[in-house]
């Protein structure tokens, strides 16, 4: 079984399952390739943005804050995601919800003990360029 593949069994249901959680979850992975510095770039840009508390959730071993998608707006410029939406045919409207359901967990998985292994990002990272979209 894949990294992607146990991702998307761990965040089992949190998405309802199909073709479109395993769209959200890929629109997840491409953001996390299109980060400059990765994840931990990634967690920076939500500490940027004054939500450092949600992301270091995430990263940690306890529980994962919720984030919505009005937080998500104040993370990701319009043409940093849009660039990336454009690629899966969504709008920016009807991914924010997807997305905020879909990272805390992702980045949860990404980072098992509580702290960011950049080989098991690159893992996951590897899997996705051999997906198609």
């Amino acid at each position: 079984m894949g990294l992607l593949d146990q991702i998307a069994g761990a965040l089992g249901g949190q998405m309802g399952g199909g073709s479109g959680e395993n769209q959200m979850l890929q629109l997840v992975m491409q953001l996390l390739q299109n980060q400059p510095g990765g994840l931990q770039g990634l967690i920076e840009q939500f500490t940027r943005a004054g939500l450092g508390s949600q992301a270091a959730s995430w990263v940690g071993t306890g529980q994962n804050l919720p984030i919505s998608a009005d937080d998500l707006m104040k993370v990701f410029d319009g043409g940093q995601l849009q660039d990336i939406l454009s690629k899966f045919g969504m709008q920016q409207s009807e991914a924010m919800g997807g997305l905020a359901q879909m990272l805390p967990g992702v980045v949860d998985r990404l980072t098992p003990n509580g702290s960011v292994q950049d080989d098991m990002v690159a893992q996951g990272l590897d899997l996705l360029k051999n997906l198609k979209i």
